[in-house]
């Protein structure tokens, strides 16, 4: 079935939003790349900030899904874990140059409270995914082990643009096995 004209836009914003920057980007060129007339635009989003904010909120919905499937399917125990591979195989596959979240949150500080806000509050939902997880596996100083673990996750984006995705991944596996490892050794 071929996709409609809202969702056509979206993939194709998305991808030219995550390759070439939001600001870098303009209308034109997302309307011509998805095939479609400006009016086509404007009749699914008011705005540019509406069609950033859409792309935005798809693709973190996207990403949770996979968090939350992982974390579904996970052996007890392990829910942390499969968590951290949901978020490196969602790097190796959607992500390999950095968040989309974070570009967002870069470009638009000073521009748009909305877009920043959105971002931001997308971040805060990822870190509770993982304090709820670090919760169900039982493991010691859940909260500062899930903040831990977020902080070396949102390292990983940056890392796979500098060392490459497999150094990257490597590497972040490394460090969580070592907090988790650590973790469990304190859980009474």
């Amino acid at each position: 079935m071929p996709a409609s004209k809202r969702d056509q836009l979206l993939a194709t914003a998305e991808r030219l939003f995550y390759e070439e920057g939001f600001h870098a980007t303009g209308i034109d060129r997302i309307v011509a790349a998805a095939g479609v007339v400006r009016m086509t635009l404007y009749n699914h989003f008011d705005s540019k900030e509406a069609l950033v904010a859409a792309v935005l909120q798809a693709r973190h919905e996207r990403f949770m899904a996979s968090l939350e499937a992982a974390s579904a399917a996970a052996l007890p125990g392990e829910a942390t874990l499969a968590l951290v591979e949901a978020h490196g195989r969602w790097l190796a596959q959607c992500s390999q140059q950095g968040c989309i979240l974070v570009k967002a949150m870069g470009e638009f500080a000073g521009h748009s409270a909305e877009i920043h806000a959105l971002a931001t509050a997308a971040k805060r939902e990822l870190l509770a995914r993982f304090e709820v997880a670090v919760a169900r596996d039982g493991l010691a100083h859940a909260t500062d082990l899930a903040r831990r673990l977020f902080l070396v996750l949102e390292g990983s984006n940056t890392a796979v643009v500098l060392l490459g995705m497999r150094a990257g991944l490597t590497d972040t596996r490394a460090v969580v096995d070592a907090l988790l490892a650590a973790a469990r050794s304190e859980t009474p």
